[in-house]
């Protein structure tokens, strides 16, 4: 897959809410009602990596909020692998 460049990236970002760019990955911060909602998040977002086999780097902090950071560690940046898991998650978030 190859790395998107820097017009590609920014059009991709345009398309995922709440998503920011951090160097060559992308990140958002999801916050829950609390640890049950945040871990349940977590699994359900697995599955889907695993079933893409591309997986997230997870923080789970103050025990409701789960940061998600993609980025194709293979290719040294952004692919369209990344942004298609931030749109799988925020559909898992919103749903």
């Amino acid at each position: 897959m190859a790395k998107l460049t820097e017009a590609q990236i920014v059009t991709e970002l345009s398309k995922v809410a709440g998503w920011t760019l951090d160097g060559k990955e992308i990140r958002r911060q999801f916050v829950f009602d609390g640890f049950a909602s945040a871990i349940a998040f977590v699994v359900r977002v697995g599955f889907d990596a695993e079933a893409a086999d591309h997986h997230p780097d997870i923080l789970i902090s103050n025990y409701k909020k789960v940061t998600l950071t993609f980025s194709t560690h293979s290719e040294g940046g952004l692919t369209a692998k990344d942004f298609a898991a931030a749109l799988s998650a925020n559909r898992v978030y919103a749903g």
